[in-house]
């Protein structure tokens, strides 16, 4: 779990979308928690010293904000989370925050000559460099499994609905016809995503979910078993 904290301008720290992911929540409501700690009158001054407003790009090039926080406000955060799989996931940021400060207070030491000094540079560029590529990799692996909005669903569901109603509108389709498409549709949809209830849909299936959705039709058992009733 060390990967979970990193350093900047020598502190530890870890961010809002590290923290959303490894307690499985929606990004936009720890930002919610943390703008309402900053935003409050009492002890404004304390929440600016944990968390830092950064911003990045999301899988569709969009500007999306987040926060870096420190132990102090990891801990403010964390502390509504509740729950045994909650408890064990605040155990391994704990850990990974002392390794990362106890690596933060060793002093090297101080170099005396020349080719010290470059050996020093060279070896801070290259960590540098590396945590950079490490931070990208996270953050690439965040944006693969984030979820989609609660927007986006219903997005998604309106689209649902649309072509429904479409296809009973052209073959006539009587209330129960209907319910055997929504049924069919609604199974096709988390049989192709690999998911329980098109909620957990990820972010960057969104505009494939709604291509598939709208080239939607219903299968040959399905129209047989709408002809059947209607013939009854």
């Amino acid at each position: 779990m060390n990967e979970l904290v990193f350093t900047q301008n020598g502190q530890a720290v870890t961010n809002s979308l590290d923290v959303a992911s490894s307690f499985e929540k929606q990004h936009k409501d720890v930002l919610e928690a943390i703008d309402l700690k900053i935003q409050s009158a009492e002890n404004s001054a304390h929440y600016n010293s944990m968390f830092v407003e950064e911003f990045y790009k999301d899988s569709r090039g969009r500007k999306q904000r987040m926060y870096l926080m420190n132990r102090d406000g990891f801990s403010f955060i964390a502390m509504g989370f509740t729950g045994r799989k909650a408890d064990n996931f605040k155990l391994k940021y704990i850990e990974a925050f002392n390794k990362m400060e106890n690596q933060i207070k060793q002093v090297p030491q101080i170099p005396t000559t020349q080719r010290e000094l470059v050996q020093l540079a060279l070896s801070a560029n290259e960590e540098t460099n590396q945590r950079v590529d490490d931070l990208n990799d996270r953050l690439t692996d965040i944006e693969q499994n984030k979820l989609i909005t609660t927007e986006d669903k219903g997005t998604i569901d309106a689209h649902v609905r649309k072509k429904v109603y479409s296809i009973c509108k052209d073959f006539n389709y009587d209330q129960e016809a209907k319910s055997m498409l929504f049924n069919e549709l609604g199974s096709n949809i988390k049989k192709l995503f690999g998911v329980p209830n098109r909620g957990r849909i990820k972010d960057k299936d969104f505009l494939t979910a709604l291509a598939f959705v709208d080239e939607w039709q219903p299968s040959s058992v399905v129209k047989a078993q709408i002809n059947q009733l209607e013939l009854s």
